[in-house]
């Protein structure tokens, strides 16, 4: 299978899991939610995990990919703040932990890319 034709998938992959791990192990997630967003973390947990389930199932069925992989870009750059949470929430832990906190942070710009590309390529099949 050609890279272009595994991107999608591994996207889609990748999507799941995360999606699957906030019902998983969800008090991990929670932890991370931004304080001003209203209710209770855990409701924003369980909908940022179906939300990645959702864009999973987009992003892998080609008949919606673009607009998924679309979405998954724009849902990217939302979580942004809830990475950025974790990174000074855990400023003052172990070096270890501090670094995965402070890496996870320009992840997310070739997450986007990704997503982009996903869609751009997407388009180009159709």
């Amino acid at each position: 299978m050609p890279r272009s034709e595994r991107s999608p998938l591994l996207l889609a992959g990748l999507l799941a899991a995360a999606g699957a791990a906030h019902f998983a192990s969800p008090r991990q997630f929670d932890a991370i939610v931004p304080r001003a967003l209203p209710g209770p973390p855990r409701t924003w947990t369980y909908v940022s995990g179906a939300a990645e389930l959702a864009l999973a199932a987009g992003v892998a069925l080609p008949r919606t990919r673009r607009r998924a992989a679309l979405a998954t870009a724009a849902f990217f750059v939302g979580v942004f703040p809830a990475n950025v949470k974790m990174a000074a929430d855990w400023r003052h832990r172990p070096a270890p932990q501090k670094a995965v906190a402070v890496g996870r942070l320009p992840l997310q710009l070739p997450l986007v890319l990704w997503a982009r590309a996903v869609a751009r390529n997407a388009e180009d099949a159709r």
